[in-house]
This record gives C-alpha cells, structure tokens and sequence, in this order.
C-alpha cells in the first residue's frame, strides 16, 4: 500500500538524495526530508510522517536524542535506523526505544525496501488493530447502553404487572424516561375532559408546587398538538417555548394512547444542554409511554372492579338470602353474613375451607354433592334448626365453581301446608254433593224423555261433574303425596311399570293417529320406591305428551341406565313449551296460556303431581323444550341399594 509518508533524517545530502531518488519516489512513498536531528523532530512531531528513516551521528542532535525525543512526547512512530558502525549494545539500545529495524550503511536498494514495507506492514496492523479495538469499545458501550435500556423497561414492564399503586408507577415511568435519554426533567401530562387542558400527573425536576398548578390549553400547544394528531414531537436547537417563561433547548414528546385514543403526553426537556434528542431516544420513549399508558388504564379499570366489588359485598352481606360460592373443590369463596347465621353462627368462616368443615347440615352439603357442570340448577329444600325451611338453588358456573342461592321460605310453608289443609277438607267435603248432583243427573233422562236443548244441559252439567271431579281427586291425591300417606315403598321394576302405563294409553295415541315408541334398554336396574306412585309419574307425562302433541305426531320413551341412577325421558313433537313459561310448570294449577291450548283440558296439577312423587323418591324431573318442537321431559331417580331401608308409612287421620 504505497503512499505513506517517509520522513528521512540524514546530515549529508547525497545521502537523502539517493533514499528520495532510487528508493522512495521509485515505489510510490512520499518523502519528508530533514538535514539534522533537531529539523527531523520537528518535523516528526509536526507532520505526523506514517515512518522515519533515521542516521544515527548527526550534528545539533544525534539518532539517539531524537528516539529519546520522541518517546517522551508519546509518539509512536516506526523508525529504521541507519549508521556506519553498528554494536550489539547499540542495537539493544536502540530496539528498546522503539526502533523497528537497524541497516548498516551502505545498503542495497532492495534491502531498504524490505526492511521499509516491514516497517510499515507492522505499522498498519497495530492501527488496525487499535482501530478494531476502539470499535470493539464503542461496540461495547453502545451494547452496555442498550443492556441498561432495555434493563430500564424490563424492570418498567414487571412494574406495570405488579403494581397497583399508579403514583407510584408514573413516578418510576419518569425516572425511567430522565434516565435512558439523559435528560434533565421528564413529566407526564394527563387530558382534563372538562377542561380541555393538560394537567401534570407525575414529573421529576419540578418543584411540587409548580407541578401542581402546571396546566397548558390543548389548543395551541406543543403538547396539545401531539394529543390531537397522536404522532410524537421531536425538536432541538435554539430555545422553544412550552408555556409563559418555560423555555427548553430540546424537547421529546409521545403520546399516551389507549386503543384509538390518546389520553396524555410523555415528555422529556433539555434546557441547559444543547444535545438534541436521537431516534433511539424517541423509540425508548414511545416504549415508556405505552407502559404508562397500560398502567393507567389498568389503574381505571381496577378502580372501576374495586368499586363493583364493594357494591356487590355491600349487597351479598345486607341480603336475606343465604349466599355460598365454592370452587370445584367445594372450597369456599364466599359465606355471606345470612349463610353464617343459618348454618354457623358460632364459627369463623374464611375462605380457602372446605365447606364440610364449616358447614355440618346433610342435606346441604348432599345438593353440593350433587352438582355436576352442564346440567341444570338444582334445587331441593334444606332444612334448619328453629323449624325453619330454606329453598335452595344450586348453579355451576364454569371456571368459577358452585352458586347457592338459599331462601327463608318458613312462612310459605306454613301458608302452603294451611292452604293444602283447607283444599283437602274442601275437597272431601265437595265429593258428598257432587255424588249427589251427579246422580240426579243421570236419572233424568230416565224419569221421561228430554228435549234436545235438554239434553244439551244434562251433557254439560255432567261433564262438569267429571271436572270438578277429577280436579278434587287431584287435589286430594297431591295432598297425600306431599304427606307421604300410604307411599309404602318396596324394590320396583322400572321397566315394567312404563309398559304397563304405555299399553294403557296407546289406544289413546293411535287414536289420534300418533306413533308411540318405547326404547327400554335389556337388564335395567330396579329402583327403590311405589309402584302404583311411579306408574302414575309415566301415566301423567305420557298422557301430557299425547294431549299436546297433534294429529301425527310422535311420542318417545326411552330409558338410559348409570351407576346409581336411571333417567326416564318422555319426548314429543308437539306444541312445546315457551321459555318464559318453562320454570312454572311444575307449580299448582299453572297452565301455560295460548291458542294451541284453548281446547285442551287439564287441571293445572299433573305435573305438579309428578314433581311430588319425583320428589318423595328422591329423585329430579325437568323439561328442556321449544316451541313449534316439541318437549322432553327427564325424570331421574336412583336404583335400588341392597338393604335400603323401607320408607316409614304415614297414614291418616
């Protein structure tokens, strides 16, 4: 690589003229000629020459001085040294001050150039290599920055997900921004919806006073402009003013945006240092500013959670209703105040325990037993001390656990068992003059003979006779179920008890041109319970489904057998049941209202019967249907357990 600049020191000129003539201009070298040692270090030190050839005895300074010169300025320039009479001692002497090689006068051409590219190719590797090396440091720097940097909004970024203290995140969002762009304030202004204006949130480098009262108009404002195009400010040189004598020299602001909406700026100033700010410095920013921005957010958002939290307590421990959540794990998530005084009121509650070693009532901890998730809510009546009655209704929510919502119904029971007395005696004491009626309407046709309009008469009164007849036969028959008179229970076969019920009643479906089908699966399990009681269950639903089922329907029963159950499904495609009618129809005397049932008949007590009987089994009954669809009805009862003890027999009075 020729081009270099070779100084050459040498008091005789013949000397320098034969380097300059036949050795340097030859092969491409500039040369710097100087005619003694004191002009050579001058022009070493002032010209910076790439490599010197150096005579050793010279007048005013010697080879010697000059390296020694040299080396006390710092200069690390290659040398060849060159002299007439060289000594083992002088050429140690020489080497250990820097000299890279040492030729005898005189010398070949050749040799002056070997020991010239030598000199140089050394050279330029060390400069290479210092270059590399200041390259490899900057490098480093520049990656130790970046290490802090991202260190900075890793630690930012953790914060944002641990704290709930948003004072103090902003605060640690600020330092972070002063810190990573080495600026001297940083601060965080927030929107004033009300206002339109821009108030400061968090800040370092203000005093607490100016803080507080530091508010800037959204409109024509440095900051207002980046609220309204959502696009960061960068600016530097000169002095830029942010309000009434507040003036910067640079200037870096980002917004704050949550989704679509930008509800704030970041910003950081220089005022005394003329640095302008990088892009880097914008991109770390831009960084801050969304972490600020989510932890405002999640700050609202927790906020709004906390308050919603607080209501829901307030009206979960002031409510009537005993209240129990659990996990999956029957673990307890909430044991409101009405809970704790029907089940514990001498215990503490916490959450975490496991309902069992809180609670010691069967039957409630028997209906959480039961809970299984997808079906639907259960429902049964606990029981508690004082002859207080509870009716509870459990729900499984998914990913939550398990809802028991539990209503005082004493004083319903009460009415209830005082209403059902006053049917039954009214009942009994009706039967007596509706034999009576019907009687004496049945013998008039045979006193003498009734005129058509007559006749019209008698059929009405008659078949009101059969309603109100059957109406009290109901009344009377649900009375004794819920008393549990006469319901002596024994081991029963299911499967039997549907086929008797269905040949009974498939004259009553083919006569309306319905197909019934009975799909019993081989071996089914008994079950514990009263065979004439169950026989009218399947009556009643099968019964229902032809009533409401049109002309060509089709009507199913089938069974399906588990471990300790069996599930009794009636299903038709007939007129179905409204939604909001659906939780109703198992209450007394409820119909459901509309055109399709106008002209069918009915008490309003068959399913209120079968929920009774389902009931006093132990079992559950409900319906899942739709209109213009059809209906399926499922009666689910357990199978008989060997030893299962007889159900005591109530009799009456």
């Amino acid at each position: 690589m020729a081009g270099e600049r070779i100084l050459v020191v040498d008091d005789r000129d013949e000397n320098i003229d034969f380097i300059v003539e036949y050795v340097l201009k030859p092969n491409g070298y500039q040369a710097i000629t100087a005619r003694d040692g004191e002009e050579g270090l001058r022009k070493a030190l002032t010209m910076d020459p790439d490599l010197i050839l150096l005579d050793l005895q010279m007048p005013r300074m010697t080879g010697i001085e000059v390296l020694e010169s040299l080396k006390e300025h710092g200069k690390n320039i290659p040398v060849i040294l060159m002299t007439f009479h060289g000594s083992e001692e002088l050429a140690v002497r020489v080497f250990r001050l820097g000299v890279k090689n040492y030729i005898i006068k005189p010398f070949e051409i050749e040799e002056m150039l070997e020991a010239i590219e030598q000199a140089l190719t050394e050279d330029r590797l060390r400069k290479e290599r210092d270059q590399l090396t200041e390259r490899l440091i900057l490098v480093n720097r520049q990656l130790e920055q970046r290490v802090k940097e991202l260190n900075t909004l890793y630690g930012i970024g953790r914060s944002v997900t641990s704290l709930l203290d948003v004072d103090l995140l902003l605060n640690r969002v600020i330092e972070a921004a002063v810190y990573i762009t080495g600026a001297e304030e940083g601060w965080l202004l927030l929107v004033d919806e009300k206002t339109e204006e821009l108030y400061m949130r968090a800040a370092l480098g203000f005093d607490e006073k100016s803080a507080r009262s530091f508010r800037l108009k959204v409109q024509d404002s440095l900051a207002g402009n980046v609220i309204k195009t959502g696009t960061p400010l960068l600016i530097g040189g000169g002095k830029h003013k942010i309000k009434t004598a507040y003036l910067v020299k640079a200037l870096l602001m980002v917004p704050l945006k949550v989704g679509q909406r930008t509800i704030g700026v970041l910003s950081v100033t220089r005022r005394a240092s003329d640095e302008v700010f990088t892009n880097n410095e914008l991109y770390l920013l831009s960084a801050l500013a969304d972490y600020a921005a989510i932890a405002i957010e999640n700050a609202r958002l927790f906020q709004e959670t906390e308050t919603e939290h607080k209501k829901l307590q307030a009206i979960l421990s002031r409510t009537a209703d005993a209240v129990i959540v659990t996990d999956e794990d029957t673990r307890i998530i909430l044991f409101n105040q009405a809970a704790k005084n029907a089940f514990c009121p001498d215990s503490e509650v916490t959450p975490g325990q496991s309902l069992a070693d809180v609670v010691h009532n069967r039957d409630l901890l028997e209906l959480f037993s039961q809970a299984t998730g997808g079906g639907p809510p259960l429902r049964t009546e606990i029981p508690i001390p004082g002859d207080r009655t509870l009716y509870a209704t459990l729900s499984t929510i998914e990913g939550v656990g398990h809802v028991a919502v539990m209503q005082d119904i004493t004083h319903l029971k009460k009415l209830d068992e005082m209403k059902s007395e006053f049917v039954s005696t009214v009942s009994h004491d009706l039967r007596s003059p509706l034999t009576t009626i019907k009687g004496f309407v049945d013998l008039m046709g045979v006193v003498g003979p009734l005129n058509e309009q007559q006749q019209d008469f008698v059929q009405r009164i008659q078949k009101g006779v059969v309603t109100i007849t059957e109406l009290i036969s109901d009344l009377l028959d649900i009375g004794r179920i819920e008393a549990e008179v006469n319901l002596n229970m024994e081991k029963c076969a299911f499967d039997e008890i549907i086929h008797q019920s269905v040949d009974v009643l498939r004259n009553q479906a083919e006569s309306k041109g319905q197909t019934l089908t009975v799909n019993l699966p081989p071996h089914l399990p008994p079950i514990w319970g009263n065979p004439l009681r169950l026989r009218q269950v399947v009556d009643n639903l099968v019964n229902n489904a032809i009533k409401y089922t049109p002309e060509g329907g089709k009507i199913t029963v089938w069974v399906e057998g588990y471990d300790s159950q069996i599930a009794l499904h009636v299903r038709d495609t007939g007129i179905g049941i409204p939604l909001a009618d659906q939780p109703y129809i198992f209450d007394k005397f409820y119909r459901v209202r509309s055109e399709e049932t106008e002209d069918i008949t009915g008490t309003g007590l068959g399913l209120a019967i079968v929920k009774s009987i389902v009931e006093k089994h132990n079992g559950r009954v409900w319906v899942e249907s739709e209109p213009g669809r059809g209906s399926t009805f499922t009666v689910l009862l357990p199978v008989y357990k060997d030893g299962e003890p007889a159900r005591k027999q109530k009799t009456s009075a």
